[in-house]
C-alpha cells in the first residue's frame, strides 16, 4: 500500500492518474470492454455520420430562418449589452480568483482531492487505500445521485472536483469585501448562478447519463435534443412541458362560470355555485398580473376556485389582460382602480353591501393600497375582509428578487422593454427561473437538450411557462418605488387615483398567509404586514413556497401550516410559539371567512351566472387568459 500524502505527491503522478482514468472508464463502462475502443462498424459509422449531418443541417436552417423573436426572452436577457450576463460579469470581478494565495490553495486542494478520489478506484499514488466495495466519495449532491456518476473514476473525479470548486467559489463570495448587504447578496447570487451553470451535468462529454443514452440510441437522442434547443431559441423561452398537453378551457382552467364584466384591463369571471345556499357576502380574487389567474384553477383536484365554490362561496375572479402596446401608459393607479371597480361591480350585481377579497402576490400589494384609499375616502365598509396570499407591503426584506433592482439592472430592464411599451413576459419568466436555476433551468437543459427526453405533462409547469407581458412604465415604477425605495410603508409617500396611501388607516379584518420556503415573498417579509395594518389580523405560515404553499388542496394531504394564538411582536416570536397542523390551511381559512359573516342566501338569480334574465359576455375562462 502506498501511503504517501497528497503533500508529497508529484503533480506528474496525479496527471498520470487522470490520463489513466478515462482508459478505465471505457474499458469498464462501455459494453464489450476493450472492444469499445475499437473502430466502429461500417453501419455504426454511417449512422453517426448521418447524426452529425442532420444536426449541422438543423443548425444551418435555424441560422437562415432566425426571426426577431429568437433575440427576445432569455437569450436577450443574457446576451444583450447591459443585460444580466454583462452585469453578472461585473459582480464576479469581486471574487479574489486571481490572487496567488487563492490559486495556490485551489491547486493544493485539487491535488489532494484527485489523489483521494482516484485512490478509491485503485489508481494513482494512493491506490488501494480503500477496501470498500463502493467508492466513499467526500461530497454528495442530488444532481449526481445516479450511480453512474460513481461507477467510473473519470466521472467521479469530474463531479467531485466540480463540487469542491463550487464550495470554494461560494466561500469566496461570502467572504468578499463588498460595500453593503445588497451588493453581497448580488455577489452570492452571481456566484451561485455561475457554479450552477458550470456543473458537469450540463455538458455532454462530462455527463455519463448523456453519453450512455447517446451511445444506446446511436446519436438519435442528440438529434432530438438539438430539435428541442433550436425550438426554444426560436420561442425565446425554455420549454418545461409538452406544449400540446394542455389547452386552457379544455383540460385546465375548467371551473364552470361566466365572464360577467369586462374592461380594457380585466375580465371579471363569476363561477357557478355548487351548493343550494351560499354565503351572502361574495368573494373576489385578485391574482397577480405577472401570471395567468388559473394557477388557482389548474386541474379540478388542485383548484382553489372550485374548492371555495364548494364551501358555499359566491366566487369571482379577475382575469388580467396581458399587456400590449395599448397599455404603454398603464400605471399602478389603473390596477388599483380596477380592483375597486371589481368590488363595486359585484356589489351592484348581487345587491350586497360588501365583499370578501383575496390578493395574491403583487395583486395583494395592490389590494392593500386599494384598502388604504377606500379607508381615506370613507368607503372601507365596501370590503368585509381581506386575505393576502404571499403578499408584501414592506420590501426591506423583499427576497432574492432584490438582486435585480440596482440602477444598472433597472436600466437594463428599461432597455429590454424597448419602445413597445411593455416588458416581454419571457423576460420575467427567465428572471424567476434564474432564482431556482438548478430546478427550473439546468435540469431541463439536461433532460430536454442533452438527453433528448420527451416533454412531461405537468399542469403547474404549463402555467409557469404561460407568460404575460407587463406594462413597462408601471413595472419600472413598481421596482423603484416599492422594491428599491420601500415607499409604500411610508404614510402618504405614494398616491394613486389622486388619493395619498397610508396603510395604517386600514382596519379591515385581514388574513395573511406566507410560505415557509418562499424565496419570492419571504415569510418574514410578508409578516411585516402585521405591523402596518390596524385591524384584526390573523397570520398563517404554510409549508412549502410561493406556489405550492398556496395551491395545497386538503385532499392532497401534503405539507402543514402553523398558527399562533398568542401575542407575537415579531416573526421570531410567532415561530417560537407556533402550533403545527398537518395538511392544508384552506379549511382554517374557510372557518375564518365564516366567522366574519355567516349569513346565507339561496343560490338563485344572479348568484347563478348566465341564468334566466342575466346578461353575460362569454363562458369562463374568457378571452383575456387565452390572449398571447
Amino acid at each position: 500500500m502506498n501511503d504517501r500524502s497528497s503533500k508529497d505527491a508529484a503533480p506528474a503522478d496525479i496527471f498520470a492518474a487522470m490520463i489513466e482514468a478515462p482508459q478505465k472508464l471505457f474499458t469498464q463502462f462501455m459494453p464489450g470492454g476493450e472492444a469499445a475502443l475499437s473502430p466502429p462498424a461500417a453501419g455504426d459509422l454511417t449512422q453517426w455520420t448521418s447524426v452529425a449531418q442532420r444536426m449541422q443541417a438543423m443548425w444551418l436552417e435555424f441560422q437562415q430562418t432566425q426571426v426577431a423573436s429568437a433575440s427576445a426572452g432569455w437569450p436577450a436577457m443574457l446576451t444583450q449589452p447591459g443585460g444580466f450576463g454583462a452585469i453578472m460579469q461585473g459582480w464576479m470581478k469581486a471574487l479574489p480568483l486571481v490572487q496567488p494565495e487563492v490559486q495556490k490553495k485551489l491547486w493544493d486542494d485539487s491535488l489532494a482531492l484527485w489523489e483521494g478520489v482516484l485512490g478509491q478506484y485503485g489508481i494513482g499514488p494512493k491506490a488501494g487505500t480503500s477496501g470498500a466495495e463502493a467508492p466513499a466519495l467526500p461530497r454528495q449532491d442530488r444532481r449526481f445521485k445516479d450511480p453512474k456518476w460513481r461507477a467510473q473514476p473519470f466521472y467521479a473525479l469530474v463531479h467531485q472536483t466540480y463540487l469542491m470548486l463550487a464550495e470554494q467559489v461560494m466561500a469566496m463570495a461570502d467572504a468578499a469585501p463588498v460595500v453593503d448587504a445588497a451588493r453581497a447578496e448580488q455577489l452570492r447570487f452571481a456566484a451561485r448562478t455561475l457554479v450552477e451553470m458550470l456543473s458537469p451535468a450540463n455538458f455532454p462529454l462530462t455527463n455519463p447519463l448523456v453519453m450512455e443514452k447517446a451511445i444506446a440510441t446511436k446519436g438519435e437522442s442528440l438529434v432530438k435534443g438539438m430539435q428541442h434547443l433550436l425550438g426554444d431559441l426560436q420561442r425565446g423561452q425554455l420549454t418545461h412541458v409538452d406544449p400540446q398537453a394542455f389547452t386552457v378551457g379544455e383540460n385546465i382552467a375548467t371551473a364552470p362560470g361566466k365572464v360577467v364584466h369586462e374592461t380594457p384591463l380585466y375580465q371579471l369571471i363569476q363561477y357557478t355555485p355548487t351548493t343550494d345556499q351560499v354565503l351572502e357576502v361574495p368573494l373576489v380574487i385578485f391574482p397577480p398580473w405577472i401570471n395567468r389567474f388559473y394557477i388557482l384553477d389548474l386541474s379540478p383536484q388542485k383548484s382553489f376556485i372550485r374548492w371555495a365554490v364548494d364551501q358555499g362561496l359566491s366566487v369571482f375572479v379577475v382575469s388580467w389582460k396581458s399587456a400590449d402596446a395599448s397599455m404603454a401608459e398603464t400605471m399602478w393607479d389603473d390596477y388599483i382602480r380596477a380592483e375597486i371597480d371589481a368590488v363595486d361591480t359585484i356589489r351592484a350585481r348581487l345587491g350586497v353591501e360588501a365583499v370578501h377579497t383575496i390578493g395574491y402576490c403583487v395583486a395583494g400589494t395592490t389590494l392593500a393600497a386599494a384598502l388604504a384609499i377606500l379607508a381615506r375616502r370613507g368607503e372601507a365598509a365596501k370590503v368585509k375582509s381581506a386575505t393576502f396570499f404571499t403578499a408584501q407591503v414592506d420590501f426591506e426584506l423583499g427576497g432574492e428578487l432584490k438582486v435585480f433592482i440596482d440602477d444598472q439592472q433597472l436600466a437594463g430592464v428599461e432597455k429590454l422593454s424597448g419602445e413597445a411599451g411593455y416588458l416581454d413576459g419571457r423576460i420575467m419568466a427567465a428572471t424567476f427561473n434564474l432564482l431556482r436555476g438548478t430546478d427550473l433551468i439546468w435540469n431541463y437543459v439536461v433532460n430536454n437538450y442533452l438527453l433528448g427526453d420527451d416533454y412531461p405533462a405537468f399542469d403547474l409547469l404549463h402555467w409557469n411557462g404561460d407568460v404575460t407581458n407587463l406594462p413597462a412604465k408601471w413595472h419600472m415604477s413598481y421596482l423603484k418605488d416599492l422594491y428599491r425605495d420601500n415607499r409604500l410603508v411610508v404614510p402618504d409617500a405614494l398616491e394613486a387615483d389622486g388619493t395619498p396611501i397610508d396603510l395604517t388607516l386600514i382596519e379591515t379584518p385581514a388574513f395573511i398567509q406566507a410560505g415557509r420556503e418562499d424565496h419570492i415573498a419571504p415569510a418574514e417579509s410578508v409578516w411585516r404586514m402585521m405591523h402596518h395594518l390596524r385591524g384584526d389580523k390573523t397570520f398563517v405560515l404554510a409549508g412549502s413556497g410561493h406556489i405550492a404553499g398556496v395551491v395545497n388542496p386538503p385532499a392532497a394531504q401534503k405539507y402543514q401550516y402553523w398558527t399562533n394564538d398568542g401575542s407575537a411582536e415579531s416573526f421570531a416570536d410567532f415561530i417560537a410559539g407556533a402550533s403545527e397542523t398537518p395538511g392544508s390551511w384552506w379549511p382554517y381559512w374557510a372557518g375564518w371567512i365564516h366567522r366574519q359573516d355567516n349569513a346565507k342566501v339561496p343560490a338563485a338569480g344572479k348568484r347563478v351566472p348566465g341564468s334566466k334574465g342575466d346578461t353575460v359576455i362569454e363562458d369562463a375562462p374568457g378571452r383575456y387568459v387565452k390572449a398571447r
